[in-house]
């Protein structure tokens, strides 16, 4: 499908984003669509799929817009097929590899707070009686 483009409402489907979800991150310039149809449409792009798909997994780690931001920014700059200076090149790497550690320590801080809610769940059910027509 590459080259072609997709309106919102299939983006919506394939990303599990709202269409006022995807309005709202091309309103904060997270996401620009590709082109616009002679009737004024958003179209977009698998590139542009693919950008919204990090916005949606980073969303539930916490990360800010900002910080969506500098990521999708760092990751344009190394992906823009020209040669970058060495020094540039190892500052983004760098910022990646910064935001893979924030990712993998927010993954950590949701599975300890999994393990307290189930803990949680499971105290609750043991106070209940085991056979609830009984009660």
């Amino acid at each position: 499908m590459s080259g072609e483009h997709m309106q919102i409402g299939e983006v919506a489907a394939r990303t599990g984003l709202s269409l006022r979800t995807i309005r709202h991150y091309e309103e904060t310039g997270l996401v620009i669509p590709s082109a616009r149809s002679q009737g004024g449409f958003r179209l977009y792009t698998e590139t542009d799929v693919a950008r919204l798909m990090v916005i949606r997994r980073m969303k539930p780690l916490g990360f800010t817009l900002e910080e969506m931001r500098e990521l999708l920014a760092a990751v344009d700059r190394l992906d823009s097929g020209g040669p970058l200076p060495a020094g540039e090149r190892e500052e983004l790497l760098g910022q990646l590899r910064a935001f893979e550690q924030a990712a993998q320590q927010r993954v950590a801080d949701l599975r300890t707070q999994l393990a307290r809610a189930e803990e949680f769940a499971a105290t609750l059910r043991e106070r209940l009686p085991r056979d609830t027509a009984r009660s």
